[in-house]
């Protein structure tokens, strides 16, 4: 029987082999064949905007923000509604079809460059025969994926920075050169796979970039306590991880008796000193995305969803659910806005005002802000601990939630780990251990919170500063282990990134990632060091010994 959809890109596919009847994040067989068609057409459009470039033209802005919004679209639990996907091919192909008659070289152009079509019907023809297992070598396709996940994950780290007003031509050029190889059939497992560590470099490039947007516009993140209880005032609860949104509603909230509090990982927010000025901005409600079910009915009040992690809302709170720029969800309110423009956010704030103030779910203080300028300025404190033998090793444990069982496997694993260890975080895997009590050691707290699943970037300078600092001329030399859980796709171009800058023995789970064939997650286990996780008891002995 044929397959409904095919999809693999997110830790909990079925089976650990893929959704093949519907997303178990809960999209249609019709989106997913939209969102694949939507790659297919963001390829061929990548292939005429690089000939271009190579024929000395120039390529504007608001073509590279297009192919990047592409991609973010498509993220895991990011937009489930289908009409965002129909007008996003039609406005791929108007753009292709306006682009190719610049080119003064037709020649040897792909069927991918070259597709057009006008109707909905047409594009759902279309959409049946250009999926993930189009690829036929097991290989091949493997590579492919791997390095498409990257680049959509590079895609949401570059959105958020455009939306600040921070551009970076030469990642766009590498992200629509990297789409267009893909359609590249000459392309053997070799070249995929040093092109899957370029794609690793360019992890690390947009990340700095992001990193120099967020701190440029809102100052480097400080060590900050942040509410976990509730005011005595309706709110607006934000989750999804655009800070630019969050500034944008901070601002039109302010003087209405409206509270704002942050949800999953936009709790970093109150990190940046820019942003916790703001006196409205009073708490973070709840906790990891895969919660938001009964977090979100609890709050009372409207929540705006500014990127992925939509969990499909039920019924009850479904016309409280708002989204914004890569986000939808059909039946819910979306609000519009170019990439960097002002949005208007009245609609929210008025429903707000007639909400009852939010249901208290616990109450208490989370630390964090422990981001590298921050962590920089506790070197000091830090080497003497460690060369003083009280911080034995340092763990990352950066990464994503999920819903599965088996990742309570993170939160025994923190607790387990000897009171002379540290665990460095960023992203919202920390929600599983980061309301443990686990203390500190001289001072330092034994979790050390960077911020979103981006600031992983943040964990890669300390480590970067404390080899310096020590003078290894290895970064795997350091004190440090990697146990690290994954998600979707903005996890895989971090491990990407660690991965290029030559990290090695991270451990992923809680499983490995269905889109590696036996082959590829051979070749990373053998020249990488990459394993899955086992029993807390072994992993332990592994990482301590």
């Amino acid at each position: 029987m044929e397959n409904a959809m095919f999809c693999y890109q997110c830790q909990e596919t079925a089976g650990c082999k893929g959704c093949t009847k519907a997303g178990v994040c809960g999209k249609s067989p019709e989106t997913a064949r939209m969102q694949d068609l939507l790659i297919y057409a963001s390829k061929g459009l990548s292939e005429i905007t690089t000939r271009l470039r190579n024929e000395g033209k120039e390529i504007t802005s608001d073509v590279n923000h297009l192919i990047t919004l592409n991609l973010f679209t498509t993220i895991t639990n990011a937009n489930f509604d289908i009409s965002v996907f129909y007008d996003r091919v039609s406005m791929t192909l108007k753009v292709n079809n306006d682009l190719i008659n610049k080119l003064k070289n037709k020649e040897n152009l792909s069927k991918v460059a070259l597709w057009t079509a006008e109707t909905n019907e047409e594009f759902e023809e279309k959409a049946k025969t250009v999926g993930v297992l189009k690829t036929k070598n097991e290989d091949i396709r493997s590579l492919r994926e791997l390095i498409t996940y990257g680049l959509k994950g590079m895609s949401a780290y570059l959105k958020h920075a455009n939306v600040l007003g921070f551009d970076d031509e030469g990642i766009d050029v590498f992200i629509q050169d990297t789409l267009s190889k893909l359609l590249d059939d000459t392309l053997e497992v070799k070249d995929l796979i040093a092109l899957t560590l370029k794609t690793g470099e360019f992890g690390v490039k947009t990340m700095a970039l992001l990193d120099n947007a967020n701190t440029s516009v809102y100052g480097n993140p400080e060590i900050t306590k942040v509410n976990t209880g509730v005011g005595k005032t309706p709110g607006i609860l934000v989750s999804g991880h655009d800070l630019g949104d969050m500034e944008q509603l901070l601002k039109q909230t302010e003087g209405t008796g409206i509270d704002v509090y942050t949800h999953s990982e936009m709790l970093p927010a109150h990190y940046y000193p820019n942003l916790k000025k703001y006196k409205n901005l009073v708490g973070n409600y709840g906790n990891a995305w895969w919660k938001q079910k009964e977090e979100f009915e609890s709050f009372n009040g409207p929540i705006l969803m500014t990127t992925n992690c939509i969990v499909p809302p039920k019924d009850s709170y479904k016309n409280r659910l708002f989204t914004t720029g890569s986000a939808g969800y059909p039946g819910c309110r979306h609000i519009d806005g170019a990439t960097g423009e002002e949005k208007d956010f009245s609609e929210i704030i008025e429903l707000a005002k007639k909400c009852t103030v939010p249901t208290e779910i616990e109450n208490g203080e989370i630390v964090g802000g422990f981001a590298h300028g921050q962590v920089f300025a506790l070197a000091d404190k830090i080497v003497d601990a460690v060369k003083s033998g009280a911080i034995k090793k340092f763990f990352v444990m950066a990464g994503c939630d999920g819903r599965a069982k088996s990742r309570n496997y993170y939160t025994e694993f923190a607790k387990a780990l000897p009171k002379d260890t540290v665990i460095l975080t960023a992203g919202c895997a920390k929600y599983r251990y980061n309301k443990l009590g686990l203390g500190d050691i001289g001072g330092i707290p034994r979790v050390l919170d960077a911020g979103q699943c981006n600031d992983s970037y943040s964990l890669v300078l300390i480590a970067l500063k404390l080899k310096e600092i020590f003078e290894l001329d290895d970064i795997n030399e350091l004190p440090i282990a990697y146990n690290i859980a994954w998600y979707e796709q903005k996890a895989v171009i971090v491990l990407l990134s660690l991965l290029y800058l030559g990290v090695k023995n991270v451990h992923l789970g809680p499983t490995l990632p269905a889109f590696l064939s036996p082959n590829v997650a051979k070749v990373l286990v053998e020249d990488f060091g990459i394993a899955g996780v086992g029993t807390i008891e072994d992993d332990l002995k592994t990482f301590l010994e």
